[in-house]
């Protein structure tokens, strides 16, 4: 695993400049400290100089500075910013810290183990979801995995990770879809023989999500994830159906009512063109229902239906940054947070790159490297967004090991796959904050995995939002309880 590294503190409000670093300690990997001080060294932008692109962030007070390479970055004082870059306390600053930065991405990008696993019982979905990346076909007409099959699977994924992870670890297994529950005895019978080895979850619409279900979930300790996508039925019911054309929405507030307190619960929200202007207005509905962490997905176009439902760009920017906002409000008006975990992840990988608990806005992104996904079929994929892509399936559970499957061309042109090589990625000044995703997405809009992020625009635009966040003293507000524990101390100069 990653270790977690130090933080960055909001920029000081005394006069002049503050530095905010990602990391502490180290200097340039051979190098002598004469040399890290020489007039040679501290010539920014050139020689062997360290290299600062400048990011307007929209913020009337400060700009940022920013070491694309290492993920080193600077909150300059505007009028202050060129005095930054033509002084020496800021080469000398990153000079310092270049090896720690360098290596602490290093583990980030590429030496963490593989320790979880989507897991498809079935292909088939009692729902008919406008937007859903598995194909329509199977997931109308699709089969189950057999019982002894699924335990077969289970078997072979733990005798993996018994092998390569950590004695004491337990890997993430969690039941995904198309609809898992419609698979229950089999899934349930897994949790029941495995539950001590895996720490299981459940993605589930809710339909079957009877009291039954949740006692044995809650009681088993298995985190529960449910869909809503908008405050109400006429909004969240667009995009979400059954194949009959009536919505869930009533049936899945329902559940979230029941759920509310459960620490094992997390709420997943596919952001689509149906319901980005109502994204405010789905915090609150939240935060009132008592929710505290919340993903708000912006929808992949990995399949047509995906692709359709994109919202615009600028849209998804003003809304969703309208919906952090209202996030904050809620906060200082009740003093209860609704973290929006997707972004929140994106803070963390700014302040402590180590500590991300996602894995899609970096490059290469975690599928295949940090997970991967299993088909009812048993075929596998670097992550479930490629279940409907069989180009990248690297084999079968049942027909090869699990070690040569992840070794697989289908695996590795997805975990080589990394900003450096891509334009416009490799000149921007924010591609390891966020990593030109989604690969599946790319491929299926592009046909190459050689191409830059549909979203790209926005995911530019968090990331200015985000430094704003910082600059504006957020930071704490917008993360979860907690987030600064396990890191090192934190570091401003």
């Amino acid at each position: 695993m990653a270790k977690k590294t130090s933080t960055l503190n909001s920029p000081a409000p005394a006069p002049g400049p503050s530095l905010h670093s990602v990391n502490s300690g180290g200097k340039r990997a051979g190098a002598k400290a004469a040399d890290v001080y020489s007039p040679s060294a501290s010539q920014v932008n050139a020689g062997y100089g360290p290299h600062f692109d400048v990011l307007e962030i929209g913020h009337p007070d400060y700009v940022a500075l920013i070491n694309a390479d290492t993920a080193f970055w600077v909150l300059s004082p505007r009028a202050e910013a060129l005095d930054y870059l033509l002084g020496g306390e800021l080469p000398k600053s990153y000079l310092e810290k270049e090896a720690k930065l360098a290596a602490d991405l290093e583990t980030v990008r590429f030496k963490l183990l593989t320790s979880a696993v989507y897991f498809n019982p079935t292909e088939r979905c009692n729902l008919d979801c406008g937007y859903c990346y598995l194909p329509r076909e199977a997931r109308r007409g699709g089969h189950d995995m057999d019982p002894s099959r699924l335990m077969e699977a289970l078997a072979k994924l733990k005798e993996f990770f018994v092998s390569t992870l950590p004695e004491g670890a337990r890997p993430q297994l969690v039941f995904h879809g198309s609809e898992p529950l419609l698979a229950k005895d089999a899934v349930f019978r897994g949790i029941e023989k495995y539950g001590d080895y895996f720490r299981f979850g459940v993605q589930t619409n809710t339909v079957l999500l009877d009291q039954e279900a949740i006692g044995f979930l809650k009681e088993h300790g298995c985190g529960i994830g449910i869909s809503i996508d908008g405050p109400t039925a006429e909004i969240a019911d667009r995009t979400r159906r059954t194949w009959g054309g009536s919505g869930v929405f009533a049936q899945t507030v329902k559940a979230l009512e029941q759920l509310i307190g459960y620490p094992g619960l997390n709420i997943i929200t596919t952001v689509t063109k149906e319901n980005v202007r109502s994204l405010p207005e789905l915090v609150e509905f939240f935060h009132a229902k008592g929710v505290t962490n919340a993903l708000l997905n912006p929808v992949r176009g990995t399949q047509l239906g995906g692709r359709n439902l994109m919202a615009d760009q600028g849209d998804l920017a003003h809304y969703f940054f309208k919906a952090l906002d209202r996030t904050y409000e809620l906060f200082a008006e009740t003093g209860r947070k609704l973290v929006i975990g997707n972004f929140a992840n994106l803070l963390l990988g700014l302040v402590a790159p180590g500590a991300r608990r996602l894995m899609c806005d970096i490059s290469p992104c975690g599928g295949g490297r940090c997970f991967f996904a299993v088909g009812a079929g048993g075929e596998v994929a670097p992550c479930s967004e490629f279940l409907g892509l069989p180009e990248f399936h690297g084999g079968n559970l049942f027909e090869s090991s699990v070690k040569d499957l992840v070794a697989t061309p289908a695996f590795t042109q997805v975990t080589t796959r990394m900003v450096e090589q891509l334009e416009p990625c490799k000149r921007c000044a924010v591609r390891h904050f966020c990593g030109a995703p989604c690969p599946a997405e790319v491929y299926a809009i592009n046909g190459k995995l050689g191409a830059p992020a549909p979203m790209c625009d926005f995911y530019a635009a968090q990331a200015r939002y985000a430094f704003r966040v910082i600059a504006d003293g957020r930071l704490d507000a917008l993360l979860w309880d907690g987030w600064k524990d396990g890191l090192e101390e934190i570091v401003v100069m």
